[in-house]
């Protein structure tokens, strides 16, 4: 018999009826089954730590490792690995872009590969074939093979007609349509926000326009087809606006932001740091501070790391020739504890990075409960330690906070009977 033993913790989990008390917490077989004051087992490992908090393991809503094609970049294991080191045991992987996972072979590769390390792996199918726009996908082999969701990634899907279609398809299975909102043609060639910070460094801006016509006609679509529609990342206070007003007569309506969009704004890009280039751009602090309450509101549901990694050949250039994308997937569930923490609290930081993300995609919430499968994140959230190369656990290096000192440290995650401790 395998059996973990997890001593003094305190449960942060508002589905369980031991939510914000300290319990002994043990497992056999993979399951959870007893929580008490104490518990003696003489026979289990035993999991020990200062000031130890356990939530439901978390889950990362998007993600991009793009193999095959791309290796250099990410590959699925080194994506694995660096999500469960970050605390995840779960993650929405996009479809990636060249080439695009646009039929059943590729959602089960990816199933497949995760099986070995244990991650939770849903694998979003590409909406249209080759994620070019043109022609829907074959959505409903994805769906049966895995695949949850479906999206273009980073490609908006511009043809009206054919969103529709996607949608009113979908609803046939009951599987959720994740829209990029992004009107490109507002500003084809821009690179940051538009507004002070880009008149001042002559970059072309990408205005808040373009995402908040993309989303109001994405709702019209949606509420028109009483569909399930995912906004991924918001960044204008608009788009909030917006959202809290459509929440209101669409049930199935959701939405997220990036951990990136909740704690920077566009003033980072004042030294054309190339590496807080994002799409959606980071935009003004008001626009930060809309997306902070939003959080606290629950009007958005959903922080995620938005990992998108890139090699050093193709981001140590010029601004205007870099990439879009940050690496997060490590850091994202610390730097919340680090500087959201105060504000939001951990229940609501966990509420969005685990309870929100599956109860949106309808898969299994674990809870931390007896007789339920263990799927746990273990963490210190008052431990320091600095987040630098040596530690980095991605295969890319595109961040701008190497160097960081965070407040708030993974300590493992345990899934069925598999134990990933950081060391």
């Amino acid at each position: 018999m395998s059996s973990i033993l997890i001593k003094n913790a305190i449960i942060v989990d508002s589905n369980s009826n031991y939510n914000n008390t300290k319990k002994d917490i043990l497992l056999e077989n993979g399951v959870i089954s007893s929580i008490e004051d104490n518990i003696t087992d003489l026979n289990a490992e035993i999991i020990e730590s200062d000031n130890l908090h356990i939530c439901p393991g978390l889950f990362d809503f998007s993600v991009d490792f793009p193999e095959p094609g791309n290796e250099q970049k990410e590959t699925l294991d080194s994506g694995y690995k660096s999500a469960i080191s970050g605390g995840f045991t779960g993650i929405g992987l996009q479809p990636t872009i060249d080439p695009s996972r646009d039929q059943k072979s590729d959602i089960l590769f990816c199933i497949n590969s995760s099986k070995e390390i244990g991650i939770e792996v849903i694998p979003y199918g590409s909406l249209s074939k080759d994620s070019k726009g043109e022609q829907l996908s074959e959505m409903y082999d994805m769906y049966t093979a895995g695949s949850l969701a479906f999206t273009d990634n980073t490609r908006p899907v511009v043809h009206g007609g054919l969103f529709s279609r996607a949608l009113l398809y979908a609803k046939n299975f009951n599987a959720l349509i994740i829209s990029f909102p992004y009107d490109k043609t507002i500003a084809p060639k821009g690179l940051i926000n538009e507004g002070v910070v880009s008149t001042k460094l002559g970059l072309e801006g990408i205005p808040s326009l373009s995402e908040e016509l993309m989303i109001s006609r994405d709702m019209m679509i949606n509420k028109y087809h009483d569909g399930r529609l995912h906004f991924n990342i918001l960044s204008s206070k608009n788009s909030v606006d917006q959202i809290k007003i459509a929440k209101k007569t669409q049930n199935n309506l959701s939405c997220g932001t990036s951990i990136y969009h909740l704690l920077f704004d566009e003033g980072i890009l004042d030294q054309f740091e190339n590496k807080f280039k994002i799409l959606p751009p980071l935009r003004t602090k008001a626009d930060r501070n809309a997306l902070i309450e939003g959080v606290k509101s629950g009007v958005i549901d959903v922080i995620t790391s938005y990992h998108q990694p890139n090699e050093k050949e193709i981001t140590e250039v010029e601004f205007n020739l870099s990439p879009f994308g940050t690496i997060g997937t490590q850091i994202c569930f610390p730097l919340a504890l680090t500087y959201l923490k105060d504000f939001l609290g951990i229940e609501k930081i966990v509420q969005c990075m685990s309870i929100n993300p599956r109860t949106i995609l309808q898969c299994e919430v674990p809870i931390i409960k007896k007789g339920h499968r263990a799927n746990i994140t273990l963490f210190n959230p008052e431990k320091k330690w600095i987040y630098d190369k040596n530690n980095n656990t991605s295969k890319s290096e595109n961040t701008g906070l190497f160097g960081t000192e965070l407040t708030g440290l993974v300590i493992g995650t345990i899934i069925g009977t598999k134990f990933h401790q950081n060391l």
